[in-house]
């Protein structure tokens, strides 16, 4: 393109600003080619003419497009060059606080001055696996590439970390060294990340101190080599050093600090273990009071010291050598306070005898005063024939001191380094290492000395090779895509590389001065300037002949030559030396001597040696200068880097000031030049830094594409037939194999002619959309006239109609008002006639009505008074006629007398002839056949009795009559009886009348109750909602707020107790795990927790019957109030709950009345029919069968009471010999325990026997009284037959009166009970009756009270009365249901134990049996094959037999092989194994199995990380908790069992601690479960829900920099695996429906769910809030979809309720946030109100990444982002900016009984457990 398609008007340049080096500004015309000025518009709107001229000022750099700026990678801008670097960190660092910026495979790492929470646990998780140019850039993505090209190349790998003092170097690279160590962490536990994390804050302490620019500026240089094995986890590593700042222990500028260490152990120094070494304040001493400022602000030296000597303990430095160290530091602090005082000549010196500081020196160090005071003052020369000693002065002294404090220190610093070495040392082969360099970067001060040089020097070496790895990498990806390329020129700086260290250069010429006696640092700058002033990187100052000018790649640099030899002589008297070899300390001595050899570093392929100085003795041993030293070292690194794969890190300093967030562009463009980044940036700009896929870019540019070629399927075909039609020169961009390449600017181009066809679209657009408008406006108008018109003519026309109504209304009026008042005057006069005739008509009347009155009143005084003569005369007569009947009667009654004792001798005659018919008929029933026909005989002669006895009663009743008759009384008696009888069937008849009403009654309440219920829940659910609705409403008041705060935070608190709970299980499974593994070649120890006994004293039989006694009806009572505190709300349930109670108790005793009542009625209804006329028939053959079978049945009952009461006996004889003997076994006292419960069951069983024998017996002697009473009656009716024989004797006759007068008493007291029974009967009735009638009358009270009550209170009026009568019916069918059942339990229980003794007494019976026995016989043997048809769900197995059902059901079980049987049938099995064992009694069978299943199942699970497997153990685990739950027993687990559960519950043992074992085995396979799945769907989440295209053509593609190339990707087989949001939910449909199938409890399944979607959630947000390339509209509207479809599948498989969709609403609001506008201050309070779940940081953070896709968007302006920060800050979030991926939900295990019947289980086959025995 030429220069006038590019500089036209509105194009954006940059030119030159002293201020801010770099301005932007705006073209206003087109430029043509050749003129002077370019016409220019600043961003103030001030015009500009830019000079422009082809050699002196050329045209301004362009602008890249705004859609581009704040790229992550600078390669990606179209134009490269400094400004727009410059302004792309400028804008990431101040706009959007992005400290990191990719600058191809460097990372520009700029300063904050201030903590970010940016590398917490969760970034590095997030970072850990990803690509380098996936997430945004950051220092653990380099870190991870570095690691993940060592795993994949299997290469070396170093990271250069470089920069100047108080860039950031040192955190950096501690930074980087974390990552490693938590990603890498150690396989043993040695903890060795642990130890090379505390090699850090020891380091920072002995060798970083405060400097101007830095407040822990790294005053020395290192390499740590972190060393990984062959599963790439850290095994060692090892710290090489470079060149320390030892003139900083003597000497400090202003406003600087020495090591820290030194101030560290001076703020410590009143602590009892320091107080030995006479330390005082800093500024008591003058190494470390030179600065003039001891302190840092923000920084805590004591607590510094503290963290310092944990890191020593932790790397094994024992407190002894941790004492000496300290012994030795603060002897440099005494050693820097000794006074040298001169001498009058001047040319000596002496040191007071009484120094302090010398003493302490000495004492510290453990050497001689003396000497060391001399030695001070002294030194010794030496010649070739004599050695003499010579007197320094004060100046050379003080030198001398300062020396041997810098060796002193410099000889601590190196012994720390070794040991710290050997501490981290490999404990096994290294297979590869990753470097970390920590070095100082290019420095120039006012004054720069032999410490820059060394810097300077060591950056020129590091820079080389930089430029030749960036130059390499370069040329490797165009060879690799296969396109032409020319050789880039790039600098190279080896000729100022060879001016240092080459033969005659400036070291070598260093050195040879040093080895001259006197020479000096003029001499080597004069000899500088005569073999160096010809180089081109080397100048001689005009003003000075003491210094010299190099120029480095970054900037010349100006040396001050004094200082420069001493400093590379660093010499130490060796007086001193040897002063110190002779120390009483072993450290101090050892510090000083020779080392032998120097230790080699492992490596597996480059032999590196230490780089740590050796140390020499002075003459010999410091011939090797410190620059040759240095030269040696730098050597030694950069073959170490050659030899590995580099990673850049350049760190920034923004200001001077270490103000936070502040960018001085001139510092910033100075360090970019010394670092090496601009030159980074012109390599890429002399090739093709701009490379896109042929995808990408069509997804891209397909705008500018024809419809014809958009069809064809080629999209490399068609990149290439679009490119040549919109790029003419063919040099501008070329194809490679799967990129395409083009020069600098082109894609600025592009974007531009992108932007000029939306443009155009947008103008037609907007073109239709504005007809459409306005056509869309007319048509409203013209409706709107319309309608108007419509309008005002209605409104006439209805006016005029109003009118006619009116008149119309108002001759209506007049015409009514005229009849209502002559109506009203019509009825005054009709009124006033009938009032006048009514009071006339009453007078008459009244009159005539007294008269009959007075008439009336004298019939009645006559009527009395003849009524009382006529009785006065029928008393008399009455009084006479009673006086003469009683005459007569005595008469007759003497007469009667005689007759009836005549009568008496005759019966006592024939009753002792018949003395032994008893007798004979006890013979006669053993005898059937005989006894059958005597008693024809008797019946025949019975009947003919009968028959004369029922004539002579006819007679005695007719004789009865007459009396009756004659007397008048006994008539009204008669008629009394048959109105009493008419009374009581009247009462009858009403109560049954009654009882039909009330069925009636009850029925139609039932139905109304019914309706009502309906209507109540319709109104329960209104109430509700009103409810919830004031509720929402009462929110706003405090009251409510601060109750939710209070119940959020207790919910809260319990789910961190849970988790905290949870988290300890998971570390207590981690460290068994760790255990494990170190013990593989051990046997697994048995977990065996105690387990305890019952401590009552039931047996295996009567457990139920030794539960307490809880009175059923309160617990009823409780659960019914419960739920209707439940169903009715708390607070109507407080205000009705006494009502309540109350109704319920008076409810309950009229229901307990109505019982009695019930009970009194059939009992008289018995005896009704029993009164009936039944007549006696005669006694048949079938009587006689069924008295004989009595008989039979009776002995056949006392010869079984016989049998069992031997049976008692022998059982009692056992016992009693079993207990005497002195047995302390368990097994005796359990079955003596069981004998003692079987006789007393034994005893139950004799007593119901013995009462079924009394009531046979009464049978029997019933029968006997009525054949005897039969004999009686047909003995006194033998005299009147046969009148012929002789009178009976006296005494029969007398025996036969006495007979008959007891039959007389038995029947009178029978006939007085009778009597008694039926005068119960009858007040029975009347009280029912009151009662019957009390109950309607409150009935009709509750009627008239509901009539007077509203309509809504009548029906909770109505609903009420019914809920509580209910509630009291099912309150009593409760505790007869729980009555019945407990007796049910005992007689099952009973029948268990006595079945078998009752059915060897039946066999033995069999035989001896006949007739009527056959029928029990039966019913019994079908009992007994029903019992032995019963199983009782339990399974027998042998105690050998245990590893092999262990094996077949836990460690060869694979969940196919029970996959079309119950679910979770192993948990079943092995419970019912346990049950047998607990039935049986043995503690040690059931402790043996439980704790083996335990382990079998952890064993299983440590094999197997599928999900499957899994879940399937997960599920029968909680499954065999439920079960041992269930069965326990206790009453709270089985309140929804059935009767047959029950019976089933465990007996002997309580195994709570084995139930709580396994809650913590669950929690633990919960865990594993959640890491599996997490771990499977981990890799599918960003994939799925960012990057997959859920909706089609919606997502954008923007230039990709360097970081997307091919050479930072995955190459292995194809690269990144892409997911679908298809794919992942139907992974999470797998998982749900292997839950599922293996029968996993639904809410175990729902908290599964939930803590899956939590990991996705975070996941995503975590991506969402680290790459600024998905930080977009599109991709909020892609992921706001993906979220509804997750949703929809929770709704789809019922898990909606689980709480998973709550933890997508992270996700879903930043979805929202990159969706809404974000513009306006409404806007801002919007995004506020709509973000609460997502944190201050989060927004913040999600607001400065949002990238538009084009330049049609806007970007977020900083004030809309400082706007949102404002009204966040009152927020109290988190202070971490990512989601915690790692955070685990409490997890609940509700308890979940199973339906299963245990009898009903069947076991396959297939599984080999024939060994089991049903029981």
């Amino acid at each position: 393109m030429s220069v006038t398609e590019l500089y036209t008007k509105y194009t954006r340049v940059w030119i030159p600003d002293p201020e801010d080096v770099w301005r932007a500004a705006e073209i206003t015309r087109d430029y043509q080619e050749k003129e002077p000025v370019l016409h220019l518009k600043l961003e103030d709107e001030t015009p500009l003419q830019y000079p422009v001229g082809p050699s002196s000022n050329p045209l301004p750099f362009l602008r890249n497009p705004d859609i581009l700026v704040g790229e992550n990678d600078l390669t990606a801008l179209s134009y490269l060059h400094e400004p727009a670097v410059l302004h792309n960190l400028k804008v990431r660092f101040l706009e959007s606080n992005h400290i990191y910026t990719y600058c191809g495979i460097v990372l520009v790492a700029i300063n904050p001055y201030e903590q970010l929470q940016i590398y917490g646990e969760e970034v590095i998780t997030a970072y850990s696996g990803q690509n380098m140019g996936d997430m945004d850039p950051h220092i653990f993505a380099v870190a991870e590439e570095a690691y993940k090209q060592m795993a994949r190349n299997e290469r070396n790998q170093s990271m250069i970390v470089s920069g100047e003092s108080g860039a950031g170097k040192t955190v950096s690279a501690k930074y980087a060294m974390r990552y490693f160590a938590t990603v890498g962490g150690s396989s043993s536990d040695a903890n060795v990340e642990e130890k090379v994390l505390a090699s850090s804050p020891i380091m920072e302490a002995i060798g970083n101190a405060k400097t101007t620019r830095n407040d822990n500026s790294s005053r020395f240089g290192k390499y740590i080599q972190i060393g990984f094995n062959r599963r790439y986890h850290i095994i060692g590593a090892n710290m090489r050093t470079y060149l320390l700042e030892k003139s900083r222990v003597v000497f400090q500028a202003e406003d600087e600090r020495n090591y820290h260490i030194f101030y560290q152990l001076c703020a410590s120094a009143s602590l009892p273990e320091f107080r030995d070494l006479s330390l005082t304040s800093a500024e008591d001493f003058t190494f470390t009071s030179m600065g003039e400022n001891i302190f840092i602000e923000g920084v805590n030296d004591a607590e510094d010291f503290k963290k310092t000597r944990e890191a020593l303990t932790l790397l094994g430095i024992k407190d002894s050598s941790q004492s000496n160290i300290f012994r030795v530091l603060a002897s440099i602090l005494h050693l820097g306070n000794v006074e040298i005082r001169s001498e009058r000549d001047g040319e000596s010196c002496h040191i007071s005898g009484d120094d302090v500081h010398l003493k302490h020196f000495c004492r510290l160090l453990g050497v001689e005063l003396q000497q060391m005071e001399h030695w001070l003052c002294h030194r010794k020369l030496a010649t070739a024939s004599e050695t003499y000693v010579k007197n320094m002065s004060s100046k050379q002294s003080a030198n001398a001191r300062d020396a041997l404090a810098k060796h002193i220190y410099a000889r601590m610093f190196d012994w720390i380094v070794e040991h710290i070495n050997v501490v981290l040392q490999a404990s096994s082969k290294q297979h590869s290492f990753i470097g970390v360099l920590d070095i100082y970067g290019f420095e120039t001060f006012d004054i720069n000395s032999f410490e820059q040089f060394c810097i300077n020097y060591a950056n020129e070496k590091l820079q080389q090779q930089f430029n030749s790895h960036v130059f390499k990498l370069e040329q490797e990806e165009y060879m690799k895509e296969q396109i032409p390329w020319t050789l880039i020129d790039f600098y190279d700086n080896q000729p100022c590389i060879d001016l240092i260290e080459a033969r005659l250069g400036v070291l070598d010429l260093l050195d040879e001065e040093c080895k001259v006696p006197k020479g000096t640092d003029q001499n080597w700058a004069q000899k500088l300037y005569k073999q160096h002033l010809s180089s081109a990187h080397f100048q001689k100052p005009r003003m000075s002949n003491i210094s010299f000018i190099i120029v480095h790649f970054a900037d010349k640099v100006e040396y001050q030559c004094d200082g420069f030899l001493e400093k590379n002589r660093d010499t130490v008297y060796e007086e001193q030396i040897n002063i110190l070899k002779a120390s009483q300390f072993q450290l101090v001595a050892d510090l000083f001597h020779e080392k032998d050899g120097v230790p080699t570093s492992k490596s597996s392929k480059v032999n590196v040696r230490s780089a740590k100085t050796t140390t020499k003795t002075p003459n010999r041993e410091h011939r090797q200068t410190v620059g040759h030293q240095f030269r040696s070292s730098l050597h030694l690194l950069m073959d170490t880097l050659n030899a590995t794969t580099p990673h850049y890190v350049r760190c920034i300093k923004p200001n001077d000031y270490k103000e936070a967030f502040s960018f001085d562009s001139s510092r910033a463009v100075q360090q970019l030049r010394a670092c090496g980044v601009l030159e980074t940036i012109r390599i890429s700009a002399a090739g093709y830094p701009s490379r896109w896929t042929y995808l990408d870019f069509f997804s891209r540019y397909r705008v500018l594409l024809k419809k014809s070629d958009m069809m064809l399927a080629d999209k490399k075909l068609v990149c290439k037939n679009l490119l040549e039609t919109l790029i003419k020169d063919p040099d501008m961009f070329q194809f490679g194999k799967t990129k395409i390449f083009f020069r600098a600017g082109q894609v600025a181009y592009l974007e531009k002619l992108r932007a000029d066809k939306f443009r155009a679209a947008c103008i037609k657009i907007q073109k239709t959309v504005r007809g459409w408008l306005q056509r869309v406006r007319y048509r409203k108008i013209r409706k709107a006239a319309i309608t108007l018109q419509r309008y005002g003519r209605g409104y006439m026309a209805r006016r005029y109609a109003d009118f006619l109504r009116l008149t119309r209304a108002a001759i209506i009026c007049q015409k009514q008002y005229r009849m209502v008042r002559d109506r009203r005057a019509f009825l005054r006069v009709r009124q006033a006639v009938v009032t006048i005739q009514a009071f006339t008509r009453g007078m008459f009347t009244r009159r005539i009505y007294w008269e009959f009155l007075l008439h009336h009143k004298a019939m009645i005084i006559q009527k009395n008074v003849r009524g009382w003569i006529q009785r006065t005369k029928f008393r008399r007569a009455r009084v006479a006629a009673i006086i003469i009947q009683c005459a007569y009667r005595r008469v007759r009654a003497k007469r009667q007398l005689k007759q009836l004792k005549i009568e008496a001798r005759s019966a006592e005659h024939l009753k002792k002839l018949n003395t032994g018919m008893e007798n004979k008929i006890v013979q006669l029933q053993r005898k059937v056949d005989d006894q059958s026909k005597e008693f024809k005989s008797q019946s025949e002669q019975l009947i003919l009795l009968n028959t004369s006895l029922s004539s002579e009663v006819n007679k005695l009743q007719k004789e009865l009559q007459q009396t009756r008759s004659q007397q008048g009384e006994g008539g009204q008696l008669q008629e009394e009886l048959k109105r009493l009888k008419e009374e009581l069937e009247e009462a009858s008849a009403q109560r049954k009348t009654l009882e039909e009403e009330y069925g009636t009654e009850k029925w139609r309440l039932q139905q109304r109750v019914e309706e009502l219920e309906r209507e109540n829940s319709l109104l329960k659910s209104e109430k509700e909602e009103m409810n919830q609705r004031i509720l929402q409403n009462a929110k706003t008041a405090e009251g409510g707020s601060k109750a939710a705060k209070m119940e959020a935070g207790l919910q809260k608190e319990l789910d961190l107790e849970r988790q905290r709970y949870q988290n300890l299980l998971k570390e207590f499974s981690r460290l068994e795990q760790r255990c494990e593994n170190l013990k593989e070649d051990l046997s697994l120890t048995k977990f065996q927790p105690g387990h305890r006994r019952n401590t009552s004293n039931q047996s295996s039989l009567e457990s139920d019957s030794n539960y307490p006694s809880i009175s059923t009806s309160e617990v009823g009572d409780t659960e019914d109030s419960l739920q209707l505190v439940e169903e009715m709300g708390m607070e109507k349930a407080a205000m009705d709950i006494s009502v309540f109670m109350k109704l319920q108790k008076r409810v309950r005793e009229l229901e307990q009345e109505r019982k009695r009542l019930q009970a009194n009625v059939d009992k008289m209804e018995e005896l009704s029919k029993r009164k009936g006329p039944e007549p006696r028939s005669p006694a048949s053959e079938e009587e006689t069968a069924d008295l004989a079978y009595n008989n039979l049945k009776r002995q056949e009952l006392e010869t079984e009471n016989k049998k069992l009461k031997n049976d008692l006996n022998e059982l009692r004889k056992a016992i009693a010999e079993r207990a005497s003997q002195n047995s302390p076994s368990n097994e005796m006292q359990d079955s003596y325990h069981v004998l003692l419960s079987q006789l007393k069951a034994a005893n139950e069983e004799l007593d119901a026997r013995k009462e079924e024998v009394l009531i046979l017996k009464t049978q029997i002697v019933s029968t006997a009284q009525v054949l005897e009473n039969s004999d009686q009656v047909d003995d006194h009716n033998v005299p009147e037959m046969d009148n012929r024989k002789e009178p009976l004797d006296k005494d029969k006759a007398l025996s036969s009166y006495h007979g008959l007068s007891e039959s007389k008493k038995l029947l009178e007291a029978q006939l007085q009970s009778q009597a008694r029974q039926h005068r119960d009967e009858l007040e029975a009735l009347h009280t029912q009756i009151e009662l019957l009638r009390n109950d309607i009358e409150k009935k009709q009270d509750i009627l008239n009270y509901m009539s007077s009550l509203s309509p809504d209170a009548k029906v909770e009026y109505s609903v009420q009365q019914e809920i509580t009568r209910l509630t009291n019916d099912n309150l009593d069918l409760k505790e007869l249901v729980e009555k019945l059942e407990k007796n049910e339990k005992k007689l099952k229980k009973q029948l268990r134990i006595y079945m078998k003794k009752v059915q060897e007494l039946e066999a033995c019976q069999a035989a001896m049996d006949q007739g009527g026995r056959i029928k029990p016989e039966l019913t019994r043997q079908v009992t007994v094959q029903r019992k032995e048809k019963d199983f009782e769900g339990m399974l027998e197995y042998n105690k050998e037999d245990e590893s092999l059902l262990l094996k077949n059901l836990i460690t060869d079980m694979r969940p196919n092989m029970v996959s079309a049987t119950v679910p979770c049938l192993p948990a079943y099995i092995l419970f019912m194994c346990i049950r047998h064992a607990d039935y049986i009694n043995d503690d040690q069978k059931v402790e043996s199995l439980l704790t083996s299943t335990i382990n079998a199942i952890k064993k299983v699970l440590k094999k197997s990380d599928d999900f499957e497997m899994t879940s399937f153990w997960l599920a029968n685990t909680s499954r065999l908790l439920h079960c041992l739950k269930q069965y326990s027993g206790d009453e709270a687990f089985m309140t929804q069992n059935t009767s047959k559960q029950n019976e089933h519950c465990l007996k002997n043992f309580d195994l709570a601690e084995y139930r709580q074992v396994l809650s913590d085995l669950s929690i633990q396979i919960y865990q594993q479960l959640i890491k599996v799945a997490e771990g499977i769907i981990q890799p599918m989440i960003v994939s799925a829900m960012l990057e997959s295209e859920s909706i089609p053509s919606l997502a954008g593609v923007k230039p990709m920099g360097y970081r997307n190339r091919s050479s930072s990707m995955d190459t292995d087989a194809d690269g990144h695996t892409s997911y679908t949001l298809e794919a992942l939910i139907r992974q999470l449909g797998q998982f749900h429906s292997i839950m599922s199938e293996h029968g996993l409890d639904p809410e175990i399944m729902g908290q599964v769910v939930r803590q899956l979607f939590h990991c996705i959630n975070a996941v995503t947000l975590n991506n969402l809030l680290l790459r600024k390339d998905v930080c977009s509209w599109s991709t909020g509207m892609q992921l706001r979809y993906n979220t509804s479809q997750m949703e929809e599948w929770l709704r789809a498989n019922n898990l909606y309720q689980s709480k998973a969709a709550a933890t997508l609403e992270p996700i879903i609001q930043a979805a929202q946030l990159l969706q809404v506008k974000k513009k306006t201050s409404q806007d801002g309070e919007a995004i506020c109100s709509l973000c609460s779940s997502l944190t201050s940081q989060q927004i913040v953070k999600i607001l400065n990444l949002y990238t538009p896709l084009n330049e049609f968007e806007e970007r977020v302006t900083v004030a809309f982002i400082r706007n949102i920060q404002s009204r966040l800050k009152d927020r109290n979030d988190p202070p971490q900016l990512l989601v915690d991926t790692k955070q685990m939900f409490p997890v609940l295990f509700p308890y979940t009984p199973s339906a299963l019947s245990l009898e009903t289980l069947h076991i396959p086959a297939s599984l080999g457990l024939n060994f089991l025995v049903r029981v």
